[in-house]
């Protein structure tokens, strides 16, 4: 059915999606103050329809292409403290592999069988596995950031929230664009893109290739070297076909190569939590190599003067790693990493009007092989294991707004989902494996499968085009799955059951006039039924045993605010601040490791949820007469300490960061040279904190001893200095 799903879609046609800035003409692009770039209305896509950010009824951060651009935007994670409750993190394990959160929910392990809690999608594709989430980034449009579980139109498993990242399309005129740059590191790169048409009116192309290296930010005490080299180059060429004015086809193609050292691994009863110092004996590789294909096929129809759109993806990625996980001199815990992973879906919907009442609806299929491999180097032995699966998803949503008077608005929508796993799985063990082959010899087989139905119903109130309360309830699903590192002797590696959350939102999104900014708030509750968990903790024959278990059920609440105000014509203020609340209201699972379910547990944080996160900033734009313009911006975030592992001994410390650029553009426009900062204040830190076995050849002094305890805490960088010269013409 999937495959019979995916070749109706490609012969399927829809409307394009519209996007928030129009297309280029050949005129030189005027300069343009900042003010009215940040504060100006930004189109989004959240409920498969372009819409004003600010008309949408639910909690969502966007940021246009220019915004971007302001931002000094690298990756995903260099986001991550500027949006409240929300924290787009690497998992520091290799480069690469995420470990995105919302709202005290995501995962806190690099297996690539586990489901993202937080997906994300490029170019309407759903990306299957964390691994290859966190790689640089150019050529885009717009990412949305949605909190909560989207169970409708984005549906697979995304109970934290959505990640919707859109490249651009080829332009109508011939359009030139560039950048090079180079920071602290050292770090060089440079990307460029030309579109244009090929047939005028008919078929328009786009190429977009970009490039960069680093020579290696940290320094190695082991050997005093510099350590964290990386190379990555991207080729992305497209073409959009338009035959008829009420038809449009796209057709995106990308490939990539990312190759680099393995990770800068800190070891806390070693050097000092704060401090860029470590000493590793094995400098470690990574090579992550990917391929896809998205085909968007668009068709304006005249029923309900709507549009069917079908957008079908393949993705291919192969991961190769190599670390030092016990962060000394030692050959004491190395891990190889092998992954390998292939899918293939699509979407066919439908979104159209009939009188009051606009309508969205479709059909989702989504399947992926993947195949993991892993080897343990512990000292003079080795164990491998790992575990071959196929994931299929078949989904139906449903969604309609009726408004059913001037202010008010009824959203109802549900959706259908049925996930199948079958798997194979050998335990990490003495001969479970060759990582030669990339083979693994199984000794557990399963196949199970899931559905679920997940309803929203909200309401919205309109008493005028800058005001909009709203309501909702909605119903996230996450379906069960299977531990293909199953570390422990004895233990069954799944299936785990699967994982539902029950999300209330309330929210008031106030525009201000003349494009003056906006002041959003956003109240939640959520009770999340069957959490799923990868249990870390150490292991004396295996460095850290992993299992996957439902621990229990979680309520979490809190709030969030941002606010954005062009206080002068020049000058433009903003803010945020978000909280969050979480706590254990049953348990089916002791996560504090003494023996018994009591009070200890119920006592502990849910991992990786920051209670408080808030931040401000400054832009201010100098116009210099023919000269040009002179744009600055100035930025401090914060987020609270949270907690990697589910004991709570995993901690990751509090961030605050300081970010500024000052940027010139000439009158003429074609050109901007910026200067900036990031994390200013030089701060370390880690997006990964793994209690490793508390001994002496890890580094620690026993449970009774006065130093940390041992940890896998792979750095982050710290201050980068940087100039970029872009052109456009």
């Amino acid at each position: 059915m999937t495959c019979a799903l995916f070749a109706v879609g490609l012969a399927a046609s829809s409307a394009t999606v519209a996007i928030a800035q129009d297309e280029a003409d050949t005129s030189p692009p005027a300069v343009q103050d900042q003010s009215s770039v940040l504060t100006g209305p930004i189109v989004v896509t959240a409920r498969k329809r372009p819409e004003n950010v600010q008309d949408v009824p639910l909690a969502i951060t966007a940021f246009g292409g220019e915004q971007l651009e302001k931002l000094n935007f690298r990756d995903l994670g260099s986001l991550t403290t500027s949006m409240p409750n929300v924290a787009l993190d690497s998992n520091g394990t290799f480069k690469g592999f995420a470990n995105f959160s919302i709202r005290g929910l995501g995962t806190n392990s690099s297996i690539p069988s586990t489901d993202p809690t937080v997906g994300l999608f490029v170019d309407g594709v759903y990306q299957g596995v964390s691994v290859g989430q966190v790689l640089d980034n150019f050529d885009l449009e717009a990412i949305e950031v949605l909190r909560g579980p989207q169970g409708i139109f984005f549906g697979r498993n995304v109970t934290g929230g959505a990640i919707v990242v859109r490249t651009r399309k080829p332009s109508d005129t011939l359009e030139f664009r560039g950048k090079i740059g180079v920071e602290t590191g050292a770090r060089v790169s440079a990307n460029a893109s030309v579109s244009g048409p090929l047939v005028e009116d008919v078929l328009t192309a786009k190429l977009a290739g970009y490039y960069t290296y680093d020579d290696g930010f940290f320094r190695n005490s082991a050997d005093n070297t510099e350590f964290g080299q990386d190379k990555q180059w991207v080729i992305r060429p497209s073409l959009r076909f338009t035959p008829s004015d009420n038809l449009e086809m796209l057709l995106r193609y990308e490939h990539g190569k990312q190759t680099g050292q393995g990770p800068a691994t800190q070891n806390h009863a070693l050097f000092a939590d704060g401090s860029f110092d470590f000493a590793i004996n094995e400098p470690g590789s990574v090579e992550n190599r990917w391929d896809s294909l998205t085909f968007e096929t668009n068709l304006d129809v005249g029923l309900g003067d709507g549009t069917i759109t079908n957008i079908a993806g393949w993705r291919d990625i192969r991961s190769d790693s190599l670390g030092d996980i016990d962060g000394t001199t030692n050959t004491v815990f190395h891990i190889v990493f092998l992954t390998d992973q292939e899918q293939l879906s699509n979407e066919l919907r439908y979104a159209g009007s009939f009188g009051n009442v606009d309508v969205t609806t479709g059909l989702y299929a989504f399947t992926q092989k993947l195949h993991y491999v892993e080897n343990r180097i512990l000292g003079p032995s080795q164990r491998t294991g790992g575990g071959k699966g196929r994931f299929t998803t078949l989904g139906a949503f449903g969604a309609l707004d009726w408004h059913f008077a001037e202010a008010f608005t009824l959203n109802l929508g549900a959706r259908f989902s049925r996930e199948k796993k079958k798997v194979e799985i050998s335990a990490v063990r003495t001969g479970g494996g060759d990582v030669d082959t990339r083979s693994i010899f199984p000794d557990f087989f399963s196949e199970e499968t899931w559905s679920d139905v997940t309803p929203r119903v909200g309401l919205q109130f309109q008493p005028n085009a800058l005001t909009q309360a709203y309501t909702f309830y909605t119903k996230g699903f996450r379906s069960g799955g299977y531990n293909f590192r199953n570390t422990t002797v004895g233990a069954i590696p799944g299936p785990v059951d699967a994982e539902t959350q029950h999300a209330f939102e309330l929210g008031v999104k106030q525009s201000l006039p003349d494009n003056m900014g906006h002041i959003n708030i956003a109240l939640f509750r959520n009770t999340i039924k069957g959490i799923q968990r990868d249990i870390t903790t150490p292991s004396g024959t295996a460095g850290v045993a992993q299992v996957t278990k439902n621990v229990g059920t979680a309520r979490i609440e809190g709030f969030e605010v941002d606010a954005l105000v062009r206080v002068i014509p020049n000058l433009v203020l903003g803010g945020q601040v978000g909280y969050t609340r979480g706590k254990y209201t049953s348990l089916a699972f002791d996560i504090s490791g003494d023996g018994m379910i009591d009070d200890a547990d119920f006592t502990l944080r849910v991992p990786r949820l920051a209670p408080w996160t808030y931040g401000v900033y400054g832009v201010l734009d100098i116009p210099l007469g023919d000269l040009g313009d002179l744009s600055s911006r100035v930025s401090y975030n914060h987020r609270d300490k949270s907690y990697f592992t589910d004991d709570n001994r995993g901690e990751l410390k509090a961030r605050n960061t300081v970010d500024a650029n000052v940027s010139f553009t000439p009158d003429s426009g074609y050109w901007k040279f910026s200067v900036y900062g990031v994390n200013l204040t030089d701060n370390a830190y880690s997006g990964n904190a793994t209690v490793l076995p508390d001994v002496g050849a890890f580094g620690g002094d026993g449970p009774g001893g006065p130093n940390p305890v041992p940890s896998f805490s792979p750095l982050s960088r710290g201050r980068v200095i940087g100039a970029e010269l872009s052109f456009e013409f």
